[in-house]
């Protein structure tokens, strides 16, 4: 710790001003229509700083727009033209190395010119006009700029109202008491498969985002209702866009951290065309942690590398081509034989074995897009994506010896798996406008699945059977369509009331089962300038996790005669159907003091046809979804059921006078039913998530400043149950009582961040050195009960494990 505090200080000494050079940077971009994407030539681009002009221009014929000799710094653009809304970007930062590259979309005005009124869209509103409610653009800069989110958009998101973020050791988003699995993540058009390290089977988080922020443009993010054009989710959506690369001038990026080395470059393929690119990588370099002594709550040393890359080629027509690709690869080694200290705590992995661990994530896509006529817009998306898990486990003996410390009695192989999931998706999406009332947006998705899972285990109850027995629980080579249409249109009767209305259908060829078209419904009304009523309903319908459906629970091979139901390649879960939520919403937003936003709302979520076990149990996979082991059921049934509701309070105060903050408050009840008939808690019913953050800039020379943040969040913790020891014993892993299961809460989650940047331009240079303080009191806040036998003799074999404790991520970033 010490050793970075002195790398801090020398480079923030290093980072003195050498000169009052005014330095200037130039902004420039495409205006385009937000429905048909054709340029809009003669719209207006105007550039503050406060309140003063600092230039501005208009768009040429093909809708772009330059403007030079604009002093580095925060600044306000405004972007007008007769006939369409206005839209507004406030405290955009500026910097020296790199140009200001915007694509922007208007919305035309539903009324006749001479009746329009001026109108805006305001910072934080989504780009798709189709999301009336529950919707929050976020921008790169929030993934920075928030503190405790490490430059994950995962972990920014739980700063919104009805997010909860209450677990340091994986980035699960868990909506309005979802389950976290019930989160679609899209990146142009295609849905991706868990997009980060060290994932499981069955999830959508993990410890580290593949995700990488610098590569982003403006994203959508939905908690509920959210469109038609969205299928196979019942919680949220993460809609993310790839930025294009600099198309006229070349830009570099390096940053080293505790977190990785980065490498980042674009600029332009062919400068006459307008192709440009964009490639990134980054490496872990967290063996930083263990060589200044800091706690990452597993003595194991991850290992993982990521990437991405993106052409775009201009073709004639106003058409574009682009092609992309994201990828991710990690692996570990828990070594619990190699653990001498029976107080040694473990995040990741079990107590009694050694897991190596490894995981790959690939996606490459295509697009086409064209603006057919000046009413019509289509864009066509194929893509390949890939998913791999690969784990072996040895079951360690060990015991106390007589200094206290584990001795190893032997080593033995236990089990191993491998889940590969590969799909060939095809994604295509028409706007059409009838006019400045109507619009229409459809388009279908194809997408073909490849599965190849293997697993095996070693039965381990010496009692009952030999030690040599091994049975197969997946052992499946198979292929399957996942195929979705959806049509949503939007009315606008008069200006200040929008109405969308839509269907979304489904269907699975694996096991024959569908869903039937679910209808879409929103509404906004615009009662003032400052104070819009939204109100939204919608049927939203999603598939299990894949590798549920190929789970092979087989007889006992230390069963003489094993039930027949239970023999080998028997899959019970085979046939199971699509879960379904229906959403319920009503907000309220009201713009105050120019630059407060107050948002209100209040849901309610009816969730139908959850797999539950076919014997009566409190087993439901509203639960599933989060940490890091798969589940093995028996025959699951779609009988389940499950409510949501709450009420969500946001006030955002927007970066203005160098300063902003932002509330967010959560109250909800998550409840479920078993296939016993109990209502319980559902895992992630916390009853409650506040967060409060702010940010404040300071000026330090001409052309540097100092960026502080803090960050406070307080959950209610999760629900569990008592543990039955025997059972816990046998299995070799914590088993609950059925009947009490989530009658019992953990302590509530509390955490306090604190976040230092220091920004330094120079000449065709930007510096940037950062040190984020995650838990910065060391609050032990509770993560899960763990089955640990032989740790300590003194204490129970069951106990609670807590989560990680003061974390410093320290990096350093030159833009050139």
């Amino acid at each position: 710790m010490k050793q970075a505090l002195a790398v801090v200080l020398w480079l923030l000494a290093a980072g003195q001003e050498l000169s009052a050079q005014v330095l200037t940077q130039n902004i420039r971009g495409t205006i385009t229509d937000a429905d048909t994407f054709q340029p809009l030539p003669g719209a207006a681009v105007m550039v503050y700083a406060d309140s003063t002009l600092l230039g501005g221009t208009t768009t040429s014929e093909k809708g772009t727009f330059r403007i030079t000799g604009i002093q580095v710094g925060r600044i306000r653009i405004r972007i007008a033209m007769m006939g369409y809304s206005e839209r507004y970007y406030d405290n955009v930062e500026l910097s020296s190395a790199k140009e200001l590259v915007m694509s922007v979309q208007l919305m035309p005005y539903v009324t006749d010119m001479q009746e329009v009124v001026v109108k805006a869209v305001r910072e934080g509103e989504v780009r798709n006009e189709m999301a009336v409610i529950s919707s929050r653009e976020f921008s790169v800069e929030e993934t920075d700029r928030y503190a405790g989110s490490r430059g994950d958009p995962a972990r920014m998101a739980s700063n919104f109202a009805g997010v909860q973020g209450a677990d340091d050791s994986r980035n699960d988003i868990v909506i309005r008491g979802n389950s976290p699995q019930g989160v679609l993540w899209r990146m142009e058009g295609i849905d991706l498969p868990n997009p980060n390290h060290f994932n499981i089977p069955g999830t959508a988080g993990g410890p580290v985002s593949i995700i990488n922020n610098k590569y982003l443009s403006n994203s959508d993010f939905y908690t509920g209702a959210f469109p038609a054009e969205y299928g196979n989710a019942t919680a949220g959506v993460f809609d993310l866009r790839m930025r294009n690369g600099n198309n006229e001038k070349y830009e570099h990026s390096a940053q080293f951290g505790f977190l990785g080395t980065e490498l980042f470059t674009e600029g332009p393929l062919s400068k006459k065309s307008g192709a440009s690119y964009l490639a990134g990588f980054r490496y872990s370099t967290v063996e930083m942690f263990s060589l200044l002594g800091i706690d990452i709550g597993t003595s194991a040393v991850p290992r993982y590398y990521d990437g991405a890359a993106r052409l775009s080629i201009p073709l004639k027509d106003n058409a574009n081509f682009s092609t992309w690709a994201i990828f991710g690869s990690s692996g570990v080694d828990i070594m619990v034989s190699e653990v001498t200290d029976p107080t040694e705590t473990n995040l990741y992995g079990q107590n009694d074995r050694d897991q190596y661990f490894n995981t790959s994530m690939f996606a490459w896509g295509n697009s086409y897009s064209r603006t057919l006529s000046e009413k019509t817009f289509v864009k066509v998306s194929m893509a390949l994506t890939s998913s791999v898990v690969n784990s072996y486990h040895e079951l360690v003996y060990r015991q106390v010896d007589a200094a206290g410390l584990f001795a190893i009695d032997s080593l033995r192989s236990l089990q191993s798996y491998a889940f590969d999931e590969k799909r060939l998706a095809l994604s295509t999406a028409l706007n059409h406008r009838f006019s400045n009332r109507l619009t229409l947006k459809a388009g279908m998705m194809a997408d073909l699945y490849r599965w190849d899972m293997l697993d095996s285990v070693r039965v381990v109850d010496t009692a009952a059977c030999d030690y040599y027995q091994w049975k197969k629980r997946w052992n499946s080579v198979e292929y399957g369509w996942l195929l979705r249409a959806f049509a949503q249109l939007k009315y606008r009767p008069v200006e200040k009331l929008t109405l969308t209305v839509g269907l979304h259908a489904s269907a699975f060829t694996l096991n024959q089962t569908y869903s039937m078209p679910e209808p879409r419904l929103g509404a906004r009304y615009q009662w003032t300038p400052t104070l819009s009523i939204q109100a939204g309903a919608g049927v939203h319908s999603q598939l299990q996790p894949t590798y549920m459906y190929f789970y092979q629970p087989g007889g006992d091979p230390c069963v003489i005669e094993p039930d027949p139901y239970e023999e080998q390649g028997y899959m019970p879960n085979r046939g199971m159907g699509f879960s379904q939520s229906i959403h319920y919403v009503l907000g309220l937003q009201k713009i105050a003091w120019g630059a407060t936003r107050i948002m209100a709302e209040v849901y309610y979520q009816d969730l139908r046809h959850v797999p539950v076990e076919l014997t009566p149990s409190s087993f439901s996979l509203v639960n599933t979804g989060a940490g890091f082991s798969r589940f093995f059921p028996g025959q699951l049934v779609n009988n389940g059921r499950g409510r949501n509701t709450g009420v969500e309070l946001t006030v955002e105060r927007f970066f203005k006078r160098q300063w902003l903050a932002l509330f967010s408050a959560s109250l909800f009840d998550a409840r479920y039913q078993g296939s016993d008939g109990v209502w319980r808690n559902t895992d992630f019913n916390g009853r409650y998530a506040v967060n409060a953050l702010g940010s404040r800039e300071w000026k330090t020379g001409k052309n540097s400043k100092l960026i502080t943040g803090a960050k406070i969040t307080a959950a209610g913790g999760r629900w569990y149950g008592p543990a039955d020891v025997v059972a816990s014993n046998r299995e070799r892993d914590v088993v609950f009582v059925d009947a009490q299961r989530n009658t019992l809460q953990f302590a509530p989650y509390f955490r306090f961040d604190l976040k230092l940047n220091f920004r330094i331009n120079r000449p065709r240079t930007a510096h940037d050195i950062g040190l984020d303080l995650v838990n910065l009191t060391g609050y032990e806040n509770v993560l899960k009960l763990t089955w640990a036998p032989d740790d300590i003799p003194s204490t129970p074999d069951i106990r609670e494990e807590y989560q990680l404790g003061f974390l410093p991520i320290f990096y350093y970033r030159v833009d050139f």
